[in-house]
């Protein structure tokens, strides 16, 4: 563990104003309750991968949390990017710190040795599950290691040179890996000069509308423009599996992925170049898409895309675009292209093209479905040439699934459509696995397709395992979770289905991975309660009703030890979202039998200090017209707000006065609101929020109208011009490197000045070198700490309306 770093960067920014007594500006990091600490510094439980053959199971051990001093390393914010230029990949803390590989069969467990002080990351297994593909992170360089899953034993292919940034080592078809490294004639590393070349200018031409979200990280100024090339230009080389007989192909670029075909042959190469731009992130530079053969001979550019910097709002670009290998093909590219110039508002039965074109590239592209709407994605059918193609409507948010079969011309039949909101007739989704050459595809046997699925019912959830029927669309239910667990499907061990693997939960397990086969079931895993202290926490799936008639659902916890009819000050935490139609609002969810896991900064640890907390309490935004849905957004959070309050009186653990609110990202624009425009709650908490909707003109969240075409919607959907209405007390968090879209910085640091400025009651967090959620141990130790003193004085210590003064 790196030495934490003693500094006045390492405290966090803390201002407060009203009833609380402020402290000095900065206080350092504070602690909450030790009951508290202890479970948030134990470590998780380990991440499980199973190999694609599914006898061997790989653990993969996790840290708890890492200190600020692992976020405080320099960091190049480059494109919508955070590089370490130490290390040569993305800015982070280490991923897993150990693995352990673990026999199906036997149950027989063995640990791997590893690098002292490991950081493991990009971990791949070979398609025959033979070997597994790693890197670990030193101080000032990424090494590349491969384990003999036979052995245990692991080799050391590459000290140094790697260049991870766009893509990790990966499989080729033929049991070879292809690696991004460092070019060895790159040069030294750019400097910025003291002293300016020149200003920074950007053009606007005119006569293009260019409505862009606002990013952050991008690029300034030409240094940042040179620091990108340098970090971010890589040189593909192929190498054995014991990294032997390594060779470039290719010329150095900036190659975002090298992909192999799956008979081996070629390579497609999709790379950036200039210009760049200072408005948008990488993914929207001038990008080209090519063809090469295995050695890196240029066969074919299938596609030159310019700068992509003026999209309509939720728009795409029009020529191909998501190019990729057909994965049972030998060696064809399937791509998709725009029929509306990449514009949804435009009216058409023809929103996008499916085409293909096989090797040798020489001739035209061929159509291989008309697609009524955007193509969100496509999933090969295992031992076929037939696809399965997503296309999304945004108006009515049906996905619509259809076969495509490529090689014979058929018509392409529709095989699903539902409204991706409607839970409960969600059919599930086609369970994958590998073809010979390492390409994810449908598992198809007998004619049948298997799904697994949620199963999302008014009761709670019911996770499922389906044979589907290609030729007759009839589905046959194989396995349904049942009994008070929540277990959900894996993958399966067998082509039937009658052997599978599961993860199974329960009010009193924490997750573990479980056998099923003809004979019975077995645990694979047995990972212990991570807080045995909490198991007396009551967990329940409630429904409630708000005056439009609108159902409402949440997730109701009480606290250990909680005495039927006593009263309790309540923590209300939610998050909005829209939906067409209030059938699809008020579905449920979630599941009763799901284990409570509390950890990192979570409001659930206010059970831990005698408050009640209903979660996920739905704040639904209905209409059925995605473009005005907002008109409403108040008026129905408020009132969905109330019923939520009216229930925990109704219920008898609220006494509708000691209540609480809070959310994160736009839970806390959703927070602000319902300071500003009711008097339900006593206080509440706001963590890296955006509230002046003036700053994100060209749209938020499911918002599609810009600023200029409907200002009053934007002015009344900023809680920062409600700020003087706000006079219940608020805690702003935040972090100070938060690069979410919309929710920077000075979203919270202007609000609270707002609210400052007009007499309010605040108290502002700012942590340091922490994003839009935080990591760093000290950080979000804070976080509780400050989180349960603020509920702690303004909501369960709160003076009650009803009380009086006595005589």
């Amino acid at each position: 563990m790196r030495s934490l770093i003693a500094s006045t960067t390492a405290l966090a920014l803390v201002i407060g104003i009203g009833p609380i007594a402020p402290v000095s500006a900065q206080e350092g990091y504070q602690t909450p309750p030790d009951n508290v600490t202890d479970i948030v510094t134990r470590p998780p439980s380990p991440r499980v991968s199973v190999s694609p053959n599914n006898d061997l199971i790989l653990l993969m051990e996790r840290e708890a949390l890492p200190p600020v001093s692992e976020l405080a390393k320099p960091m190049e914010k480059l494109a919508g990017l955070r590089l370490d230029a130490a290390i040569n990949d993305r800015h982070g803390t280490r991923a897993f710190v150990g693995l352990t590989l673990q026999d199906v069969a036997s149950g027989e467990t063995r640990r791997i040795a590893l690098p002292e002080n490991a950081d493991i990351a990009d971990v791949e297994w070979s398609v025959d599950g033979s070997k597994v593909v790693f890197t670990n992170t030193r101080t000032n360089g990424m090494d590349l290691h491969v384990l003999d899953t036979a052995t245990g034993e692991v080799a050391t292919l590459m000290t140094g040179g790697l260049n991870p940034v766009f893509q990790s080592p990966t499989w080729m078809p033929d049991g070879s890996l292809m690696v991004l490294t460092i070019p060895e004639d790159r040069g030294e590393r750019p400097t910025r000069s003291l002293t300016p070349t020149g200003p920074a200018i950007q053009d606007a031409s005119g006569g293009e509308e260019a409505q862009t979200r606002t990013y952050q990280d991008l690029l300034k100024d030409p240094h940042d423009e040179a620091m990108f090339q340098w970090l971010a230009t890589s040189q593909p080389v192929i190498m054995d599996a014991d990294g032997g007989n390594q060779r470039a192909v290719g010329a150095p670029r900036i190659y975002t992925s090298v992909i192999a075909s799956p008979n081996g042959e070629y390579l497609q190469m999709e790379w950036l170049s200039e210009p760049f731009s200072y408005q948008v992130p990488w993914y929207r530079f001038p990008r080209t898409t090519a063809v090469s053969t295995k050695d890196g001979e240029m066969v074919k550019t299938l596609a030159q895309q310019p700068l992509a910097d003026a999209l309509p709002v939720q728009g795409v670009i029009t020529g191909p675009r998501n190019i990729a290998w057909h994965p049972t093909e030998e060696a064809m590219l399937m791509w998709a292209e725009a029929q509306d110039g990449g514009d949804p508002r435009v009216e058409t039965d023809n929103r996008d093209n499916l085409v293909g074109l096989a090797a040798p590239f020489d001739g035209k592209p061929t159509l291989l479905a008309r697609l009524e709407d955007r193509a969100s994605g496509a999933l090969g059918v295992e031992g076929s040439d037939d696809l399965i193609v997503y296309e999304y409507d945004r108006d009515t948010r049906e996905l619509r699934q259809t076969l495509v079969d490529v090689k014979d011309g058929s018509e392409p039949r529709q095989i699903n459509l539902r409204n991706i909101q409607d839970a409960y007739s969600d059919p599930g989704s086609p369970l994958t696995t590998l073809t010979k050459q390492g390409f994810p595809v449908a598992r198809f046997a007998d004619g049948k397709l298997l799904l697994s699925g949620s199963g999302a019912t008014p009761e709670g959830l019911r996770p499922f395992l389906r044979r589907f029927d290609l030729a007759t669309l009839e589905t046959e239910e194989i396995w349904r979770n049942s009994g008070e667990q929540l277990e959900s499907v894996i993958d399966v061990v067998s082509d039937s289905g009658s052997a599978f693997l599961t993860y199974y939960e329960s009010p009193t397990n924490p997750g573990n991975v479980r056998l099923h086969t003809e004979g019975g079931e077995r645990f694979l895993t047995a990972f212990p309660d991570p807080h045995p202290e909490l198991t007396g926490i009551k967990r329940e799936l409630v429904t409630y009703s708000r005056e439009d008639g609108v159902e409402l659902t949440a997730t109701l916890y009480l606290p250990p030890n909680h005495v039927e009819g006593e009263k309790v000050p309540v923590v209300v935490w939610a998050y909005p979202r829209e939906f067409n139609d209030a059938a699809t609002a008020s579905q449920n969810r979630d599941s009763p039998y799901r284990f409570t896991r509390i950890g990192g900064y979570s409001h659930l640890f206010f059970l831990t200090q005698g408050y009640a907390v209903l979660d996920r309490a739905a704040m639904p935004v209905v209409g059925s017209d995605p473009e005005t849905v907002n008109d409403t957004f108040i008026e129905q959070i408020v009132a969905s707000a109330r019923a939520a309050v009216d229930f925990t009186v109704e219920r008898g653990f609220g006494d509708g006065e000691r209540v609480g609110v809070g959310g994160h990202s736009y839970g806390a624009f959703m927070t602000a609101h319902l300071l500003a425009q009711s008097d339900i709650f006593k206080a509440g908490i706001a963590r890296s929020g955006a509230y002046n909707r003036t700053l994100t003109p060209f749209g938020f969240q499911a918002e599609r109208r810009v600023f200029w075409d409907t200002p009053e919607t934007y002015y009344k959907l900023s809680p920062f011009m409600a700020a003087d209405k706000i006079k219940e007390p608020i805690l702003l968090i935040h972090g100070k490197n938060d690069n979410n879209s919309g929710t920077f910085p000075q979203q919270s640091e202007r609000m609270f000045a707002a609210i400052k400025g007009t007499g309010g009651t605040a108290r502002l967090v700012m942590l340091p070198h922490e994003s839009h959620g935080y990591r760093g141990r000290e950080s979000v130790l804070h976080t509780l700490a400050e989180m349960l003193d603020w509920f702690d004085a303004n909501v369960k210590n709160a003076e009650r309306n009803d009380e009086t003064e006595p005589d």
